[in-house]
């Protein structure tokens, strides 16, 4: 948010340096992010001075050109050549001198530089009104009132006007400091606190004339979503260009001017942080004002030009034919303020924060207005803010007042009431604060003390303090002003340890991430709100008891399910990964899944994600072009599970699942866990994936079960050798090597330590319907050497079980 430090002291009387300011607005909880220096003129016009001109002939070498020495005040005049038709001996003209820098209406700034023209030498620059950024015109150069002394500054001389505008950071809790006023009024808190001298001003705001008539009515129809709302009807107003102190106070903050009517109601708003909207009264069809909403699917066309289509929520201003406004959001091009308007509507109100929030995520709106209204205004600054526009209106657009004050306020909104218990607050802070300062505290910031019993203070607190409802909003409060550093340190420190729990459930993701992050793994994370889609396209059917948990107010199609898989959300990071040229991608993901199982109920599941996908590296000719394959992604997979202390408890089996074309279901301690394979073709094409992605999907809460029964076991180092064996085995093809190491272990659970498939081999030289497997197996024992007669004693149990349980045959 931008505050104008000018427009800041408009309402804060104070002598406290600019540093002095911007220190204690960090402290009160309105950060500083940044200060700039503006002027209403770019560049402040330095380098500019009033000049008279002494002399003007016909330069010698171009008929277009004038040859003139000019008086700036300095020792000597200046010889300066010009273009312009209308200069002329004796004129009082504004002169660039050598080093100012010109910032024109079009174009690059440049310096003015020692130079000649066609042959005369030329001093400096005599200006014209758009290169000076005074106005429009270009005829010729700026003629000044004969009374204007040589030598004066421009930026004097026309009253340029600099400016510091600070850069606030402001929380979403700080809803009453989202104006000029509100920052004022805090600060204007904490220089009492202090014992520094401030006034603190509110804007005029009194209308002197009163009315009678109504002649446009006002019905508010749905008052949840308008609580308050307020209008005026302002009559012979001259819509015109603003006066420039209100036009610079506009660009300050980053806006643009407009007009006298629209720039009062913007005014007023970063004023006193009241939205306020006008309408031009002779486009309200049937003199009447509606607050209600329409139908799902009306059109509506803003004052962008976009026609949007409406919610069946969106809140609305209308007449008697159709939407003007988008309430609280954004007005609509067939009732705005033109040039011709003469009489107004101007609308002030509270609309509830949380309508206005959707209904601006909703339409992609994030307006000034939205901004204020979605993190709640004052409810009782609608009127006065009305009042202070109008003001406005009649001193700057010749406005009169039409009607009476139309104020519909059928529930006020009461005060905040919180019992703040003064030991709480103690406890809370850590120390006692002196009682008289922690009242004129609360006095400063509003906050009444209604009673005191049993020191409980019955707080009353004005509503414009939206995020002050509990009695640790209070002592927060208290803080703010009274100063978090002003806090003494304790002589000593007291700390508390943690009791975990076996497993740390926390401990054993962090040992993963690690290992994966160490493998090449990206950690990602994806929105738990997803796309409607993936909860209807039969593409992402998961079966029975798997409907997606939908949104009762979704912002967005987008985000209108919680998402049951977290592989959909992968695929969309591997299509932006791919759009921006970065195929070899390894990715991983912790998340939930969200279930409705029917009738009320709904479960939750917690996933580790792994997905592979591109080239096995960057291009490199060392490389070579291979593609990621699944293996890749399961030796990830298993790579997680021997991280925990579970491989020995698993096995892999063939499977299907709705989102792979093939792969295996992983098996811990009889359990199915996950599942690992490709990812289905009709899925990539869903996400715009044009390549090869292998995904891996385990349910992270049941490994998180079974580290429970997991201990960690230590075994010394080997002493001894081991020793390697190889062995090649004729197969038939629907034998897999899972099979073929589960019987080797049968075969040898003593020594046997290791067993690994490091080839295989289909083709030629084979019968039909075999294969070959060329297995390494690793032997060792821990209490001595083993010899050759130990080592063939085991190897030929091993071929014996493996011949017996797959008609595995020694390949010769």
């Amino acid at each position: 948010m931008k505050i104008s430090y000018d427009w800041l002291n408009d309402y804060l009387e104070h002598n406290e340096s600019l540093d002095d300011v911007l220190s204690l607005l960090t402290e009160i909880g309105l950060e500083v992010e940044g200060t700039e220096t503006v002027e209403s003129i770019p560049g402040g016009l330095r380098g500019v001075v009033v000049g008279r001109v002494l002399t003007c002939e016909q330069h010698p070498n171009a008929d277009r050109l004038k040859v003139t020495t000019v008086d700036v005040g300095a020792d000597e005049p200046l010889q300066i050549v010009c273009g312009a038709a209308n200069v002329a001996e004796g004129q009082k003209v504004p002169v660039a001198t050598i080093g100012t820098t010109i910032y024109p209406p079009e174009g690059e700034p440049f310096q003015i530089k020692k130079g000649k023209l066609r042959g005369e030498a030329s001093m400096g620059m005599i200006c014209a009104e758009d290169e000076l950024g005074l106005g429009e015109s270009h005829d010729g150069i700026m003629v000044l009132n004969e009374d204007a002394v040589v030598g004066t500054r421009g930026a004097e001389y026309f009253d340029i006007k600099s400016d510091t505008v600070i850069e606030i950071g402001l929380t979403p809790n700080r809803a009453d400091s989202m104006s000029h006023y509100g920052v004022a009024r805090d600060l204007h808190a904490v220089f009492q606190r202090y014992g520094r001298k401030s006034t603190l001003n509110y804007p005029h705001s009194e209308l002197v004339n009163t009315q009678t008539d109504r002649p446009i009515e006002v019905e508010v129809r749905n008052t949840q979503k308008a609580p308050r709302y307020a209008g005026l009807v302002l009559n012979n107003i001259k819509v015109s260009e603003s006066p420039a102190w209100l036009q610079n106070r506009l660009k300050a903050i980053g806006l643009s001017p407009i007009n006298n009517v629209v720039d009062i109601t913007n005014y007023v708003n970063h004023e006193l942080g009241q939205p306020l909207h006008a309408f031009d009264a002779k486009k309200i069809k049937g003199n009447k004002v509606i607050v209600d909403t329409l139908a799902g699917g009306s059109k509506f066309v803003t004052l962008d030009e976009k026609e949007r289509e409406l919610d069946g929520e969106d809140l609305m201003i209308c007449d008697a034919e159709g939407g003007m406004c988008i309430a609280g959001v954004f007005g609509g091009m067939a009732s705005g303020v033109s040039d011709s308007t003469t009489s107004i509507f101007l609308e002030s109100a509270f609309f509830n924060p949380v309508s206005v929030r959707k209904t601006a995520r909703r339409h992609s709106l994030n307006t000034d207005a939205s901004f204020r209204f979605e993190r709640g205004i004052d409810p009782n600054g609608v009127v006065s803010g009305l009042y202070r526009a109008a003001v406005l209106l009649e001193e700057l657009a010749g406005a009169t007042l039409g009607s009476e004050l139309v104020d519909l306020y059928e529930h006020p909104i009461p005060n905040h009431h919180v019992d703040l218990k003064l030991d709480y607050m103690d406890r809370l802070i850590g120390v006692s604060l002196d009682r008289p300062l922690v009242r004129s505290i609360l006095g400063y910031l509003d906050i009444k003390i209604v009673s005191e019993e049993n020191d409980v203070w019955a707080l009353d607190i004005p509503a414009y303090r939206v995020d002050v409802t509990r009695p640790a909003d209070v002592v927060e409060e208290v803080l703010r002003i009274y100063g978090f550093n002003e806090i003494p340190d304790p002589d000593k420190m007291h700390m508390s340890t943690g009791h975990f729990n076996h497993p740390d459930e926390h401990r054993a993701e962090e040992l993963v991430s690690e290992l994966l992050t160490a493998t090449g793994f990206h950690q990602m994370m994806a929105n738990s709100l997803t796309s409607a889609g993936y909860g209807e396209d039969s593409v992402y059917d998961l079966g029975e008891n798997t409907a997606a948990v939908r949104m009762l107010n979704p912002l967005s199609s987008e985000q209108a399910v919680m998402r049951r898989s977290l592989i959909p959300g992968g695929l969309e990071a591997i299509a932006r990964n791919i759009n921006r040229s970065r195929r070899s991608l390894k990715l991983y993901e912790f998340g939930r899944g969200y279930f409705d199982e029917g009738n009320g109920k709904y479960r939750e599941e917690e996933y580790l994600m792994l997905l592979v996908t591109g080239p096995k590296g960057d291009d490199h000719w060392t490389l070579g072009k291979g593609e990621t394959s699944f293996f890749q992604l399961k030796s990830a997979a298993n790579k997680v599970l021997e991280r925990l202390g579970l491989k020995a408890n698993s096995k892999e089996s063939a499977g299907v699942h709705p989102y792979f074309s093939e792969g295996l279901e992983l098996v811990v301690r009889g359990k199915n866990v996950g599942f690992i394979g490709l990812v289905k073709s009709e899925l990539l094409k869903k996400a715009d994936v044009d390549q090869a992605v292998y995904a891996a999907e385990i349910r992270w809460d049941l490994l998180k079960l079974m580290l429970a029964n997991t201990r960690v076991q230590f075994k010394p180092l080997p002493k001894f050798p081991s020793v390697r064996r190889d062995l090649a085995l004729l197969v038939n093809k629907d034998v897999t090597f899972a099979s073929i190491a589960d019987a080797a272990r049968n075969g040898e659970r003593k020594l046997l330590q290791e067993i690994d498939l490091f080839d295989v081999y289909e083709g030629k030289n084979l019968p039909n319907g075999k294969k070959s497997y060329a297995v390494k197996f690793t032997l060792y024992d821990a209490s001595k050497t083993l010899t050759d007669k130990q080592v063939d004693k085991a190897m030929n149990r091993i071929q014996f079980v493996i011949a017996e349980k797959t008609g595995a045959e020694l390949r010769g």
